[in-house]
């Protein structure tokens, strides 16, 4: 292999390093947006939750006449 070739590869393969890098960035940045998105949906499901409690006990504290 001539130096001309393997100084083409080398420069091909920091090139691919230096895409992952940014791909591994970009990905890790991703993961914590979705983290970050399942703990406020999981907060939100938890008042929904508490919502529909306090509504089911209000409606069995009513009297609708049922025998």
């Amino acid at each position: 292999m001539s130096d001309d070739v393997v100084a083409e590869r080398l420069s091909a393969l920091e090139e691919a390093v230096r895409r992952a890098g940014e791909t591994l960035t970009r990905l890790r940045e991703d993961n914590e947006r979705l983290r970050r998105d399942v703990r406020r949906l999981e907060d939100e499901r938890r008042q929904v939750l508490g919502q529909v409690d306090a509504i089911l006990k209000d409606l069995g504290k009513l009297d609708l006449g049922a025998p």
